[in-house]
């Protein structure tokens, strides 16, 4: 099949793609052949990073969301395996219909189950990992051409590598979830969380849901927004508490960005409803979040995360400007080689910047400085400016993973100037 242009530029419109053609094969058989035959590509998936990690000047892009694959569900074994092209909404309405879900969800149903694994992507809760903390089985093609398949059974050794890979080891074709039986969520919104009460109760905080999100502009002396997801039974009624502390229930349905129409924002006020209709933020069939927009996000070790915010809130003069809204979840430890959450319960510290390139990667500079004493892991798909020097020390298992990806891919070609600089070193030496 003939390759086709590109895209022009991610979704939220600030990344304009530099590739110059874009492979989407339609059989497993045929993207192999593909593979093999090209010198150098990158997967693509659903455009949702902020910088060129997908990307490769001149060079060919390869989709793999045109694959003839089923979504196979394993009840006895607790597992589905899904296409990688297959976005979470889509698996999210297929396991809901026969009584099963994922154990969480990231604020966009939009993005692809390959593309959030494979960046590390997450929701929040205290007791939950990141989307590739799920990952049990995956199915990629190396470099070669060769269909490799690999479970922590079959590649003991080398399975928490290849998870979050950022592409670099091959395409990936199929990835194995485990998979829960459904359940029904109640989400909750809180207005003006007092900085002085998050500080004296943030543990409280976050531990009172399944899942807990604070909004917020790092001006002023209170948190935005609160939003607690909690597992409820599917039959209970509305949840009606007292406000929380010194904040106040919302009276009404809230948008992470104040102001911004509400119709996009999956049900809130505490009423009872599926999985898949609260843990993300958004609604499927909506444009998510600001639209057009940049994001960055440094996740920090959790014992950290008080001290973390606070330096940024000191930076709040030249932050706030520039913001949408800013998200501060948690996520539990993985053992994934390149995965923020390896090794340590994190705090992701997120900012929705407005569309801004010029006045964002002005600041970053300052922010990362700022959280640098917390030795910040960025959120790989996102916008950021630390190179692989600096990044390397922060995963331990960083060697190993540059070890198996020359073993894999002893050309290269999967290579960018993105993981070049960012996680290979310069000239991609390692």
């Amino acid at each position: 099949m003939s390759p086709s242009s590109p895209p022009a530029r991610n979704w939220g419109g600030t990344y304009a793609y530099r590739a110059a053609r874009l492979h989407r094969p339609r059989s497993v058989a045929e993207l192999q052949e593909l593979v093999a035959g090209l010198p150098a590509l990158r997967p693509l998936g659903t455009t949702h990073s902020f910088q060129g990690v997908a990307d490769l000047p001149g060079g060919d892009l390869v989709s793999v969301a045109d694959l003839d694959l089923p979504i196979e569900l394993d009840a006895e074994a607790r597992t589905v395996t899904v296409p990688a092209g297959a976005s979470y909404g889509m698996l999210a309405r297929h396991l809901e219909e026969r009584g099963w879900a994922v154990a969480n969800l990231a604020s966009l149903p939009h993005i692809s189950v390959a593309g959030a694994v494979a960046t590390g992507t997450h929701g929040s809760g205290d007791r939950v990992g990141s989307l590739a903390a799920e990952a049990v089985g995956l199915e990629l093609v190396t470099a070669s051409g060769e269909l490799l398949r690999a479970t922590r059974a079959t590649h003991p050794d080398e399975f928490d590598g290849m998870v979050v890979a950022l592409g670099a080891l091959g395409v990936v074709t199929r990835v194995t979830l485990r998979v829960e039986p459904s359940f029904a969520v109640a989400q909750t919104v809180w207005d003006r969380l007092p900085f002085a009460e998050l500080e004296e109760r943030y543990d409280e905080i976050t531990a009172s849901g399944y899942s807990t999100s604070l909004f917020l502009d790092w001006s002023g002396d209170a948190v935005g927004q609160v939003w607690i997801k909690e597992r409820v039974a599917a039959d209970a009624p509305p949840a009606s508490r007292p406000p929380r502390g010194g904040a106040v229930l919302a009276d009404g349905p809230r948008h992470p960005v104040p102001g911004m129409p509400t119709e996009a924002i999956t049900e809130q006020g505490g009423v009872p409803g599926p999985w898949l209709e609260r843990l993300a933020h958004f609604r499927m069939g909506h444009t998510p979040s600001a639209g057009e927009e940049l994001q960055s996000e440094y996740l920090v070790p959790r014992a950290a995360a008080l001290d973390a915010m606070r330096a940024v809130r000191a930076l709040a003069g030249r932050i706030t400007p520039l913001l949408f809204t800013s998200e501060v979840r948690t996520v539990a430890a993985d053992g994934l080689w390149l995965s923020p959450a390896y090794g340590a319960d994190v705090v992701g510290i997120h900012f929705t910047w407005r569309p801004d390139p010029a006045g964002v990667r002005a600041v970053l500079p300052g922010i990362e400085a700022a959280l640098a004493p917390f030795a910040p892991r960025p959120h790989w798909g996102k916008l950021f400016l630390a190179e692989a020097a600096e990044l390397a020390p922060r995963y331990p298992r960083h060697a190993d993973f540059v070890a198996l990806a020359e073993r894999l891919d002893p050309d290269r070609k999967l290579r960018s100037p993105f993981l070049d600089a960012h996680l290979f070193g310069a000239g991609g030496d390692g």
